[in-house]
C-alpha cells in the first residue's frame, strides 16, 4: 500500500513537471529523497513517463495523425514530398535520431553517474540560465512551418542533452528553438512532437527492468504511477500551451535556479546524499 501512496504521488510530480521546462527526471529524482523513499531507479522514471506521453499522443492526435498520413503519403506520391506536414515527419524522425543513439550508447551512465544530485542541482542552474538567455534574446519570428533540416537536427542535438537529469527535454529543446528564432508556441509544439519517438521508445526500452532492475517498485505501482501521470500530464499540456502565447519562460527559469541552488545546498551541509 505504501508503494502505490509514493507511486501515486510520483505520478503527479511526474505529470505536472514533463511539459513544463523544469525536468521532470530531475524532479522524480530529487523529492523522492528529500521524503527519504530514495531513488526510484531509472526504469521506473523511463517506464511513468509514457503515461505522459500517451497525454501528448491523445492531445496531438489531429497533428500526429496529418503528419503521419501526409508522410506516408509523400512516400509513394512525389507531388506531396514538398508539403509541411511531409517534411515534419522527416523532421521527427532525423531529431530523435540523436537520443536513441546516445540513449542505447550511454545507458549504463544515465543510469548511474548521470543520477547524481551533484549534477543534477547543477543542471538546473545552468541550463535554467541558458533557457532565460534563449528566451529573452532570440528572435520570435518563424512558426514551425518555417523549419528546415538544420533546426530538426539542432533541436534533436539539444533533446539528446536531457540525457542527464536536470536538462530537461522540452527544456533544451525549446531553447534550441528560441535561438533558432521560433515562437513560443512553435518551439514548444515541436518539442513535444519530437519527445514522442523518445519516450515512448525510452520506456518500452526499460519494460524488461520493472520487475526487479532498476527500479524500487514492481509492476502494480509503477502501472498506478504512470495512469496518475497521464491524467496530470494531459491537463498540464493544455495550461502551457495557453500560458506561452503570450507569457515568457521566466517564472521557470527563476524555480529552476531555486530549486538546483536549494538541492546543492543540501548536499553541501549534508541533508541530502548524492
Amino acid at each position: 500500500m505504501l508503494d502505490l501512496l509514493k507511486a501515486v504521488v510520483l505520478g503527479l510530480i511526474q505529470g505536472l513537471t514533463e511539459f513544463l521546462p523544469i525536468s521532470s527526471s530531475a524532479h522524480l529524482r530529487i523529492f523522492p529523497e528529500l521524503f527519504g523513499w530514495g531513488d526510484p531507479g531509472a526504469a521506473f522514471t523511463a517506464v511513468v513517463q509514457i503515461g505522459t506521453e500517451l497525454a501528448v499522443l491523445i492531445y496531438f492526435r489531429h497533428d500526429i495523425w496529418r503528419i503521419g498520413s501526409t508522410w506516408v503519403r509523400s512516400l509513394v506520391q512525389p507531388e506531396w514530398r514538398g508539403h509541411v506536414d511531409a517534411r515534419l515527419g522527416w523532421y521527427i524522425i532525423i531529431g530523435s535520431l540523436p537520443i536513441v543513439v546516445l540513449g542505447i550508447a550511454l545507458k549504463d551512465v544515465i543510469e548511474q553517474d548521470f543520477r547524481s544530485l551533484w549534477i543534477i542541482g547543477s543542471t538546473l542552474i545552468v541550463l535554467g540560465l541558458v533557457l532565460g538567455i534563449a528566451d529573452k534574446f532570440g528572435r520570435n519570428d518563424r512558426a514551425i512551418k518555417k523549419m528546415g533540416l538544420r533546426d530538426a537536427l539542432l533541436m534533436g542535438l539539444a533533446q539528446a542533452a536531457a540525457l542527464v537529469p536536470g536538462v530537461s527535454r522540452s527544456g533544451a529543446t525549446i531553447s534550441m528553438g528560441r535561438f533558432l528564432g521560433f515562437e513560443r508556441a512553435a518551439a514548444t509544439r515541436f518539442a513535444f512532437l519530437l519527445a514522442i519517438p523518445a519516450v515512448v521508445g525510452a520506456g518500452l526500452f526499460q519494460l524488461s527492468e520493472i520487475p526487479g532492475g532498476d527500479n524500487a517498485y514492481g509492476w502494480g505501482p509503477t502501472l498506478v504511477g504512470t495512469i496518475v501521470s497521464f491524467i496530470v500530464g494531459y491537463a498540464a499540456i493544455a495550461w502551457l500551451l495557453r500560458y506561452v502565447s503570450t507569457n515568457s519562460y521566466t517564472p521557470f527559469v527563476v524555480y529552476r535556479v531555486l530549486l538546483g541552488g536549494t538541492v546543492l545546498v543540501l548536499l553541501g551541509t549534508g541533508v541530502l546524499t548524492a
